[in-house]
C-alpha cells in the first residue's frame, strides 16, 4: 500500500539576480516540465522556485545534483557568484492544478497575448494569442530581452510578410510561433536541449502551427538552408560564437535579431563584430538593462 503522505514534489529555491532571471526561470521550467514561482525583484534579486516530481530519495538526489551543475554553468557564463539552493518536500497531490491560479492571459507585446490552457480568453480582433502552459517554462514570456525580440520580430514581418525564419535556442517555441502569427512563411526552430524541442513541439501543435514550425535539436552548424530572417535570444557569449554561422544562413539582405544582450560593454562588443562579420545596424530596443538588436546582412565578402 503507498505512504498518501509521501513527498510527492521536491520544491527547489533560490535568490536569483535580476540580469539571470531569464535564464534561471528558463532552465528550472525545462528540467521540472512544471511549474516555476517567480517572486517580485526587491534589492536586485527575485526568490525563485521549482517544482519537481519525485517518487524516492533517489529522484532528489538525482534532480538537485544535475540541476546545480546546469545552474553553475550558467552562472559562469555571466561570471557570477551562484546562490545557495534550499529544497523542501511537498506531499500535496493537488499542487500540480492548485498553482494555476497564478497564471493569468497577459500581453506580453501589444498585439500579442500569452495565455495558459485553462483560461478562456475573448480575443480582440487586432490580437494574436498564443496558448502556452507553465509545465512549459510559462515565465519565458515576461522577461525584457523576449518582449524586445517579439518587437522587432513584429517590425521585420509586418514591413515584409512571408519570410522564411530559423529561430535558435527556441525553448518553448514562443519567438518560432510568433513569427507565424506575425505573417512568417516558414519557420525552423531549434535547440540543443532535447527537452526544450519535446516543449517546442508540443507548443506549436497546442496553437495549431505544426504546419508551419519544424522544432529539432539540429545543431547550428549542421544546417544548410538558408533564411530571409534569424532570432536568437540566448546570452552573449554564445550569440558572439553563432555570429558566422548567423552571416551562412542568411540569404543577401537578410536580417538578425539578437537579445540577451546587456546595455553598453555587451551591445557594443557585438556590434563591433558584427560590423566585422558583414553586418549593419537597422535598430536598436532597450528595456531596463537589456538590448535588442537588429542587423542586416550585406553581401559584402566575410572579413572576420
Amino acid at each position: 500500500m503507498s505512504d498518501v503522505n509521501a513527498p510527492k514534489w521536491l520544491r527547489i529555491d533560490l535568490d536569483c539576480p535580476e540580469a539571470l532571471l531569464e535564464p534561471v526561470t528558463d532552465l528550472l521550467g525545462i528540467l521540472s516540465g512544471s511549474g516555476v514561482e517567480q517572486r517580485p525583484v526587491k534589492n536586485g534579486k527575485s526568490r525563485i522556485s521549482g517544482f519537481f516530481a519525485i517518487n524516492d530519495q533517489e529522484d532528489h538526489t538525482v534532480i538537485l545534483t544535475r540541476l546545480q551543475e546546469e545552474l553553475a554553468a550558467l552562472f559562469a557564463i555571466y561570471d557570477v557568484k551562484m546562490p545557495e539552493l534550499t529544497t523542501s518536500f511537498m506531499a500535496d497531490q493537488d499542487w500540480a492544478t492548485s498553482w494555476q491560479q497564478f497564471f493569468k492571459p497577459f500581453t506580453i507585446i501589444p498585439g500579442l497575448v500569452i495565455k495558459p490552457g485553462w483560461e478562456d480568453y475573448e480575443q480582440a480582433e487586432d490580437e494574436q494569442v498564443i496558448e502556452m502552459d507553465p509545465g512549459m517554462a510559462f515565465g519565458t514570456g515576461k522577461h525584457a530581452s523576449t518582449r524586445l525580440a517579439l518587437q522587432l520580430l513584429h517590425s521585420c514581418l509586418q514591413e515584409q510578410p512571408g519570410k522564411t525564419v530559423l529561430d535558435v535556442g527556441t525553448g518553448t517555441g514562443i519567438l518560432a510561433m510568433a513569427a507565424c502569427l506575425f505573417g512568417a512563411h516558414k519557420v525552423i526552430a531549434i535547440d540543443n536541449d532535447p527537452e526544450a524541442v519535446t516543449v517546442c513541439t508540443a507548443n506549436t501543435a497546442n496553437n495549431d502551427l505544426a504546419g508551419t514550425i519544424s522544432c529539432s535539436a539540429t545543431a547550428l552548424e549542421d544546417i544548410t538552408e538558408t533564411f530571409d530572417l534569424i532570432c536568437a535570444n540566448i546570452i552573449y557569449n554564445v550569440l558572439v560564437a553563432m555570429l558566422p554561422d548567423f552571416y551562412r544562413l542568411l540569404n543577401s539582405g537578410g536580417q538578425l535579431i539578437l537579445a540577451g544582450i546587456l546595455e553598453e560593454e555587451q551591445q557594443d562588443n557585438i556590434m563591433h563584430l558584427a560590423v566585422k562579420k558583414g553586418f549593419s545596424t537597422q535598430k536598436i530596443l532597450h528595456e531596463d538593462e537589456w538590448s535588442g538588436i537588429l542587423l542586416v546582412k550585406h553581401p559584402a565578402t566575410d572579413v572576420g
